[in-house]
């Protein structure tokens, strides 16, 4: 529509406003190379510098989502100083995106040096600039800069920020409340902007909102609705030539493969992000790879692989893989590896101030104290896990300490622990975990068959059937469940079709009394 318009327009100036228009329009439907076609062509019929600086906008979009951040963040800057003394405003955000597309590509140095260039421009969004650069390196764990400096850095720019940002910059604000700790917040924000990028058709805005909303249900115990976003991300990213987004998704997976089990699924998903070597996807991937070793008794690897990672030079994102390490380092007798990840753990514990990274916290000085001290930190991690949130990491601590009971020859309340860290186990899938705990209530005096797993009916749907059947008991047609999902209504009768006969159902109408 707005193409056609631009056609229709005698005035070039006119004409190149609708064709930046059209451009924006076909970027957030993920046609990136007809948003790249548009907006060359409005190039040429703008003369206005602010005016093209918009069409570097959608460009620069374009290349970072394609795996191509270090172009993007080049473009980015070299626009913004451009424009820096025809509109300063500009030019401090166009700086913004240029400092965060060079943090998509690790460059973190570069993040630091965009900053200076604000600073000494003296923009209005210098402090913003810095505020960012201070966030990476306070999410580097063990650097310099304290997990404390970069989690207020982190607050501020979501409190100044919230309310002057693009579709692409509210995903970003999402994400950021997810390194923050608020994982409940960032699965609502997700959940909102998901819906409403639906509605308008932007299929190329909806793969980063999926990865971020599928981690964030991933960490709130969601199994499913994780892997039927982060499985319908994947094919958004690959039909949209989002290779970066296409790699973060798969390491959302290779964590729900590590927690069940899967070793030759999470090696496979994991194996790209590990070889770019670009943070945070390279961290979640050796992550996930230890998060497995962890599961299958492997101490010693996980240990060696976690320590790898810390002891890299780009190790942003592994914050949540420090509780990991203290647990391989304590099983492996090498508990002097642990205390420094234990204490960089509780410095961003208590910034975060959510009860879940609290219990985190304090399992972690339960593995690494002894005797009392070691009974008082799990008690209080488990009253913590209480008030909600990570059922996995809850199921943990449970078994952590119905294994120190054990040991310590509480044999009843070892099992009083124990019973609640296998049920969920089971309910989440988490096969190795559960046989585990089922170990220890064996060695704990209790006499136990083979775990069934519990009829799940949505565990006998793929990703999109899942979808389209949830979307078909809420009374959509199949014409609608396609808009929302980008597919044709053909194919959404065939995913139903497979699907009854696997819920022992025959009819449409039979779908609103299951639990799914």
């Amino acid at each position: 529509m707005y193409e056609a318009a631009a056609e229709l327009s005698p005035e070039r100036a006119d004409r190149g406003r609708r064709l930046a228009v059209a451009a924006r329009a076909a970027a957030d439907a993920g046609l990136a190379d007809l948003a790249v076609e548009l907006a060359g062509r409005a190039e040429r019929d703008l003369p206005d510098p602010l005016a093209r600086a918009e069409l570097t906008l959608i460009r620069a979009a374009l290349a970072d989502e394609q795996d191509r951040t270090r172009e993007a963040s080049r473009l980015y800057a070299d626009t913004a100083a451009s424009v820096a003394e025809l509109d300063p405003q500009t030019s401090g955000y166009l700086f913004f995106q240029a400092a965060s597309a060079a943090a998509n590509a690790g460059d973190f140095a570069g993040v630091d040096e965009i900053a200076a260039r604000g600073a000494a421009l003296d923009l209005p969004g210098a402090p913003h600039l810095q505020a960012l650069a201070t966030v990476f390196a306070g999410h580097n764990p063990l650097a310099e800069t304290s997990s404390a400096d970069g989690m207020a850095a982190l607050g501020g720019l979501i409190d100044d920020m919230a309310d002057c940002f693009g579709p692409r910059d509210q995903a970003r604000s999402a994400l950021w409340r997810l390194m923050r700790g608020d994982v409940a917040g960032a699965a609502e924000r997700t959940a909102e902007l998901e819906a409403r990028f639906r509605e308008r058709g932007a299929i190329g805005l909806l793969a980063p909102v999926l990865m971020i909303r599928s981690r964030a249900d991933l960490m709130l115990g969601r199994h499913r609705d994780a892997l039927t976003g982060a499985t319908e991300g994947l094919r958004i990213a690959a039909d949209t030539g989002q290779h970066r987004m296409r790699v973060y998704l798969d390491t959302v997976l290779a964590q729900l493969a590590a927690i069940e089990g899967d070793e030759e699924r999470c090696v496979e998903l994991s194996e790209e992000a590990i070889a770019r070597a670009v943070p945070p996807s390279s961290v979640h991937g050796a992550a996930a790879r230890a998060l497995l070793d962890l599961g299958l008794g492997r101490h010693e690897s996980a240990r060696q692989r976690l320590l790898e990672v810390i002891a890299g030079p780009q190790r942003q994102g592994a914050t949540g893989a420090l509780p990991d390490l203290v647990e391989a380092a304590v099983r492996s007798g090498r508990p002097e590896d642990g205390k420094d990840a234990a204490a960089w753990y509780r410095g961003w514990a208590v910034q975060a101030g959510r009860p879940w990274a609290e219990a985190l916290a304090l399992r972690c000085e339960a593995l690494l104290a002894d005797g009392d001290a070691a009974e008082a930190a799990y008690t209080r991690a488990l009253e913590l896990h209480r008030e909600g949130g990570m059922p996995f990491e809850r199921a943990r601590t449970e078994l952590l300490y119905g294994e120190w009971l054990r040991r310590a020859r509480r044999r009843n309340d070892a099992r009083a622990v124990l019973h609640p860290a296998l049920e969920a186990f089971e309910r989440l899938g988490a096969a190795p975990w559960a046989e585990r705990a089922r170990g220890e209530l064996r060695a704990a005096g209790e006499s136990l068959g083979e775990g069934a797993a519990p009829d799940d009916l949505a565990a006998r749907l793929t990703p999109q059937e899942l979808q389209a059947v949830r979307m078909a008991a809420a009374g959509l047609s199949n014409r609608e469940i396609g808009a929302q999902l980008f597919l044709s209504p053909r194919t959404v009768g065939y995913h139903l079709y497979k699907a009854y006969p696997k819920l022992g159902v025959a009819s449409r109408g039979e779908l609103a009394r299951l639990d799914l």
